[in-house]
């Protein structure tokens, strides 16, 4: 199976606290790039061949899902192809530029106008140059050891490779609405030919089409470890030689300073697809980088080599997750600075490099030089209230179900000195234990303070700890924290230091969008957050540079570090000169 159920049905199945195949190859370039773009959540100004990546890959797999029709030769099939392209890269050419269009914060050097329509079709063509070797194999084997199952109509895997002309599969099904009344089908039925007789070449094609994540599917088609502390989302998976091998999909070559990650990233695949596939491994992995049309195969990893592998993986989650706590000095005393890996940004700042382009020079030096000063009621964002123990009694238990993320997270209500308060985890399986206290007085130790429209909130995760307490005098050896004396809101001004807008459909195609900034006082930084009729137009005319004062933000938490949040009822944003 390509991809799997979500956790707990989760709308979006994503978490930090997960390691991933980016994630993991990010840390492995460089430790602070990693901690402050996915402990913090900070962005960088998005590139043109950012976006360029992933309208090819979508352009790409457009292609394969096609179905030839009356093809009779590899040659015809070429054409075929060849023509497609011709028509795609125009399409793809589009839907970048609205994509580039819709950019919050990008390169200011950069411009979708000098991308140019025969680079992507040259692309895309070196994409099904490579697709092609496949079909051209899987015709001289003779269709390889499922032709007669196609043709007599039995698919030998559960989750298909999708074409046009057939139904997608969802991984959560009973989330999509109208399944039963839409029309999946194009006018390009397959037609196998009678079971024994020669191969045909629209049989080879149809025979080694890869699964690839289906455009169709708004869902996330990823693997999940079965303990829920990693994932994965797969490019392309090969199958019609009996075989399993993995590949990912690169729009450029393999001189990009990111060609070192492919590896790794390959790597963690294939020991995902053994965690998730009954221990099975795969037989190859590679990487195909459209520029250029170049196929690049690394040795797979035998049971000894995964199992180390899985060591190696839990060592670097643990590292990840205990990496920052409370609010985050910048720049601080994190992870040394790479200085130079691929996709840095934020190592160059305060550093003297001449490499650096003349916009970001500017820009890190406008930021660096600014003056800060707070004038009342506003504070520093390193003085924010982190961890607090309360006693209290649990009155009942929910979930799991959707946060303001749209996440499934464990919840419980806590009456503390006469006032119920809900408990939260932070983030999805951060504290699983969290239902199995059920009666009694406890003290909940090193929770977080939050609030959330308008009501107080404690978030627990990996760190807090809840102790039942049998007797009275045990209490007395804990420090509490009276609920009335908890901060959940915030006051602060800073400098915007960047700034991303994403949106979406969950599970059920409702539509959801946020907005992240961070704002940095010359001492410490903070991420705060915007999620859907609290986007105003004050938020998106919000630049990195800006100065601003932000009044009531409501206090929440990610990975231990703190998070503000736009309540557009309570808070009030204001630009500083």
């Amino acid at each position: 199976m390509p991809f799997g159920r979500p956790p707990l049905g989760g709308p979006l199945g994503r978490t930090r606290s997960r390691i991933s195949a980016s994630s993991l190859t990010k840390y492995l370039r460089c430790k602070r790039q990693w901690f402050l773009s996915n402990k913090l959540g900070i962005s960088s100004p998005r590139s043109v061949s950012q976006i360029i990546g992933i309208v090819l890959e979508d352009s790409l797999c457009s292609i394969l899902m096609r179905r030839p029709v009356n093809k009779n030769s590899l040659e015809d099939l070429r054409d075929w192809c060849y023509d497609l392209c011709d028509s795609e890269s125009i399409n793809c050419h589009s839907t970048g530029m609205s994509m580039w269009n819709e950019v919050i914060w990008k390169k200011t050097e950069q411009s979708w106008n000098d991308v140019e329509i025969e680079m992507i079709n040259k692309r895309l063509k070196c994409g099904i140059n490579l697709f092609l070797e496949e079909v051209k194999k899987c015709y001289d084997s003779q269709g390889g050891p499922y032709l007669s199952m196609r043709r007599l109509g039995k698919p030998p895997h559960h989750i298909s490779s999708p074409a046009w002309g057939d139904e997608p599969k969802f991984p959560v099904p009973e989330k999509v609405r109208n399944f039963g009344l839409r029309s999946w089908a194009e006018d390009e039925p397959m037609v196998w030919a009678k079971d024994g007789s020669p191969i045909e070449w629209c049989e080879a094609w149809e025979l080694a089409r890869p699964w690839m994540k289906d455009p169709r599917v708004h869902q996330p088609q990823r693997l999940f470890h079965p303990d829920g502390w990693a994932a994965g989302e797969l490019d392309m998976v090969l199958r019609w030689d009996g075989r399993i091998r993995i590949l990912d999909v690169k729009s450029g070559n393999p001189s990009s300073k990111f060609a070192v990650s492919l590896e790794h990233q390959l790597k963690f695949y294939s020991w995902l697809w053994n965690q998730t596939h009954d221990g099975n491994v795969v037989d190859g992995i590679e990487g195909w980088y459209l520029d250029g049309g170049i196929r690049i195969q690394y040795e797979v990893e035998d049971k000894d080599d995964i199992e180390k592998s899985t060591l190696y993986y839990k060592k670097i989650h643990k590292d990840m997750q205990e990496m920052g706590e409370g609010p985050v000095k910048f720049p601080g005393n994190y992870p040394e600075s790479c200085k130079d890996a691929a996709g840095c940004f934020w190592c160059h700042i305060g550093v003297d490099n001449k490499e650096l382009e003349e916009d970001d020079k500017q820009f890190f030096e406008s930021i660096t030089k600014s003056n800060f000063s707070l004038s009342p009621p506003s504070q520093k964002i390193g003085t924010i209230q982190s961890r607090v123990n309360i006693k209290g009694k649990f009155t009942g238990q929910w979930g799991p179900l959707p946060n303001h993320y749209s996440e499934p997270v464990l919840g419980a209500m806590v009456t503390v000195s006469g006032t119920q308060i809900t408990i939260e985890e932070s983030e999805p399986n951060s504290y699983p234990e969290l239902h199995k206290f059920t009666e009694g007085e406890v003290m909940i130790k090193n929770a977080l303070p939050g609030v959330w429209r308008g009501k107080p909130r404690l978030y627990v995760d990996h760190k807090t700890e809840i102790i039942s307490l049998d007797d009275e005098t045990q209490s007395d050896k804990y420090e509490v924290t009276r609920i009335g004396l908890m901060r959940t809101k915030a006051n602060v001004e800073g400098i915007i230091t960047s700034i991303d807008k994403r949106s979406g459909v969950r599970l059920d195609e409702k539509p959801w969008s946020m907005v992240n900034f961070h704002i940095w006082d010359g001492e410490h930084a903070a991420e705060v957050v915007a999620f859907g009729s609290s986007i105003t137009n004050n938020i998106l005319e919000i630049k990195p540079g800006d100065k601003i004062k932000i009044i009531g933000a409501e206090l929440g938490w990610r990975s231990g570090i703190p998070q503000l949040r736009i309540d557009q009822r309570s808070t009030r944003i204001k630009k500083l000169q």
